[in-house]
This record gives C-alpha cells, sequence and structure tokens, in this order.
C-alpha cells in the first residue's frame, strides 16, 4: 500500500512531524520531488534535526529511505545529512538513491544567485540552492544524471558541452568566471564515489515490494500553492509538489496511492514571495511568529522569517482539492492558546466580488480576505490525547474548518513531538 503525506498551501505546514510519525508503521519512505531548498523538522528521542534531503522516516531502524528520481540531489548536502545523523547517534539507516535522479551541480548554485542579483528588485526569493537552475537544465536535457557518473565516455563528453554552454552566459550576461572543465570533471568523479554505495534501481525495487505488500510513505516538499502549475505561478518552486506526482517521482503506478495526507496548519505562514492573501503583519504577526512552531516561524534551511496569516479556507480548500486529500492533518493548533479571538479567511473579495474558489495568480493579487473571527479556548492544549477533552472552542475551531474546507480532519497536532498528536473520527469520512 502506498500512502502520501503533502501540504496544502505555501509549504511548511508540518509535513516533517507526520511523515516522520507515519514512518512508524512504514517499510519504505520516499522523498519524491524537489531538493534541499526547504527542510523539515523533526523532533524525537534522538534530538531535534533539519532534515533538507533525507525522508522524514530515517530515524527508524525497519525502513528503507529512499532519494527518488524526481529529486533535485545535492550530493554533498546528502552526504553532510547522513553524517550529521551518526554526529547525533542515529543508527545507520538504510538508504538508497535512484540512479535516475539528477544532480545539483555547483554552476546550477551560482547560476541561482547571478540571476537573483541579476533581476534586483523583481527577484523571486530563492533560496539560492540551485533548484530552479537544475530543473531547466533537467527538462533542456543538458542535466546530469546520476547513472552517467559510472559511464566515463558520456560524462567527459557532457562535460565538453555544458561548459561551452554556460560559459557564453558567465561572460556574456552575467559578467562571472567561467567554469573550468577539468574541475567540474573532478567534481563529478568526487560524486560518483560519494553516492556509489547507495545507487539503485528504485523503481525496480518498489515493484518488489509492492508485490510483497510492503508499505510505503511518499513525502512532498513544500505544498500546492507552490506547484508550477497550480500554484502561485511564477512564485513557485519548479517540480510538481502534488501526490499525483509521487508516481512519477518515484517510479510506481498512480492506482497504488491509497492515502493521501494533506497537512494544513491552524493558521498559515509563508518563507519567500508571493501571493498571500491572509497574511498579517506589524506586532501581530510578530507575536504569531515568535509564538509559532517548535522555534518560532523560521525556516528549516534558510532560517528566514517567515510571513505569517491566519488560516486561509479558500487556499486550503484547493490545496486539498488539488492534492486528492484522504485525510487532513491539522498542525501547531497550540499555538492559537493565546488569542482571544481567531479569524479565519472564509472568502476572497476581488473588485467587489465574493468568492470561495481559489483564483489565478493574476486575480489573486487584486484579492482582500473576507474574515470570520471565532472566539478562542485561552489555554495550552499540549498533552491532550482525546479529541473530547480539547476545550470546546477549540473543538469548534476545527470543526468549522473543516465544513468550510470540505476534506475531513483526522489528526491534529497539537505539540511539536511525534507523540503529540490527536486523532478523530470526521463526520465527513
Amino acid at each position: 500500500m502506498v500512502k502520501a503525506v503533502v501540504g496544502a498551501n505555501w509549504g511548511d505546514e508540518g509535513k516533517g512531524k507526520i511523515t516522520d510519525m507515519m514512518a512508524e508503521n512504514a517499510d519504505i519512505v520516499i522523498r519524491f520531488q524537489g531538493g534541499a531548498n526547504a527542510g523539515h523538522t523533526i523532533i524525537n528521542d534522538y534530538g531535534r534535526f533539519a532534515l533538507h534531503t533525507l525522508p522524514s522516516g530515517v530515524f527508524y531502524g525497519h525502513t528503507t529511505s529512499i532519494i527518488g528520481n524526481g529529486v533535485a540531489l545535492d550530493i554533498p548536502k546528502l552526504m553532510n545529512e547522513i553524517r550529521s545523523l551518526k554526529d547525533q547517534n542515529v543508527p545507520t539507516p538504510k538508504i538508497l538513491v535512484s540512479d535516475r535522479a539528477q544532480m545539483v551541480m555547483p554552476y546550477h548554485v551560482l547560476f541561482d544567485a547571478y540571476e537573483e542579483e541579476r533581476l534586483g528588485g523583481k527577484s523571486f526569493g530563492s533560496t539560492k540552492s540551485g533548484i530552479a537552475p537544475f530543473y531547466s537544465d533537467k527538462y533542456s536535457k543538458i542535466g546530469f544524471q546520476v547513472s552517467e557518473l559510472f559511464d566515463e565516455e558520456v560524462l567527459k563528453d557532457k562535460v565538453d558541452r555544458v561548459c561551452e554552454l554556460k560559459n557564453i552566459l558567465l561572460e556574456h550576461l552575467y559578467h562571472k568566471p567561467a567554469i573550468d572543465k577539468q574541475e567540474l570533471l573532478d567534481t563529478l568523479h568526487q560524486y560518483r564515489d560519494m553516492i556509489e554505495p547507495y545507487v539503485c534501481d528504485v523503481s525496480s525495487f518498489l515493484d518488489k515490494a509492492l508485490k510483497e505488500g510492503k508499505t510505503v510513505l511518499l513525502e512532498g516538499q513544500l505544498g500546492t500553492l507552490k506547484d508550477p502549475d497550480h500554484g502561485i505561478y511564477p512564485m513557485v518552486t519548479s517540480s510538481s509538489t502534488l501526490a499525483a506526482y509521487g508516481a512519477i517521482g518515484a517510479g510506481i503506478p498512480p492506482y497504488e496511492i491509497k492515502q493521501i495526507v494533506t497537512v494544513c496548519k491552524a493558521y498559515s505562514s509563508a518563507v519567500g514571495a508571493g501571493e498571500f492573501v491572509s497574511e498579517i503583519f506589524g506586532d501581530e504577526a510578530n507575536e504569531l511568529r515568535v509564538r509559532g512552531g517548535d522555534k518560532g516561524e523560521f525556516g528549516a534551511t534558510t532560517g528566514r522569517p517567515r510571513r505569517v496569516g491566519w488560516f486561509d479556507c479558500v487556499a486550503s480548500k484547493y490545496g486539498c482539492r488539488l492534492q486528492g486529500t484522504t485525510d487532513v492533518a491539522f498542525t501547531v493548533l497550540d499555538v492559537l492558546g493565546y488569542l482571544d479571538e481567531i479569524p479565519v479567511c472564509v472568502g476572497y473579495d476581488i473588485d467587489g466580488d465574493v468568492t470561495t474558489e481559489f483564483p489565478v495568480t493574476t486575480k489573486l493579487a487584486k484579492a482582500k480576505p473576507v474574515l470570520k473571527t471565532l472566539p478562542g479556548w485561552k489555554c495550552d492544549i499540549k498533552g491532550i490525547k482525546k479529541y473530547e477533552d480539547l476545550p470546546e472552542n477549540c473543538r469548534n475551531y476545527i470543526e468549522f474548518i473543516e465544513e468550510q474546507i470540505g476534506y475531513p480532519i483526522t489528526m491534529v497536532s497539537n505539540g511539536p513531538k511525534r507523540s503529540d498528536i490527536i486523532y478523530r473520527e470526521s463526520k465527513l469520512k
């Protein structure tokens, strides 16, 4: 059976915790898209971790962790991540890397920074991890696939072709130093030596595992609104963030995905630029930001302060629909316990017309939030294990949002640890 854990919104919803929790009952956990440009914060018995490439199931001895073909693989970062687990006394996990995955190259990181610099005030708010240049090269068919590391003739030929193209851009567009062919080849040889112990025909491995009845968990990066087709384009990431892409990014048939857990925060947050209708500012935002998450609302990879806002029913309903949601995991609910009243965005006012359907980006830019205010519960709900033990106003908040988005909230997270979770029966199920 295949299950997917994905995000409904802008990313940063708490997918890492939910994946870490669900991995207890999984045999295989797969990252199927994205790169090391966003992180998942995990808190467990071994300590606190910010994972960037490794799936959030690496802490269990019984799981196999897989980097799928859809991932932007930064080999040195992956090696550092594996090393950091060992340094914190995590048992060595079983890790496989798809031979069809493609690699983030050092020049991708440079081009990412150079382009943001060139764009100036019109930049995309990139994390400068090389992700957009990587995917651009992948679809331009000049990317380096892991399997090519083991064919020297192919490698040398591609290095020649890539350097010729990139050096023209470096010289004439960015006015930066050229790439040295021998240095690039030497780097690729180093990558080959680093990654060789992990390389595998992942699609074949998964085919066998599924025939044996194994449980597979797909872990997405970011959320629906950062999808290049269905998100807030162009302020999006460069690979599909949807559960449907899990089949492609892992190499399995789409009909194998039986459960799609879509993670929503109890309020909204986002890193980077782009439309964010329910965003709040000033002291109100600062207080939510500082109280939010495990150590405040700051990016696990970048450390950047996250933008924050009230829960957005319009965006979340859309996000859940695009993911094909079977279950909603509602996270960081405990953060809101300080508020007397909690606004919720229930519609968008666009040029005087109110809609509950998420629009295209050009219309989104004109949208103003239509807010409904609910009473707060004014207490700490950490440690509560049963849904009926939550304060009445807290349960009312959950049930109001569930009704607005139209998807069953079956898990409620009320703290940072994997044990801080409440399971509930939804009337929508």
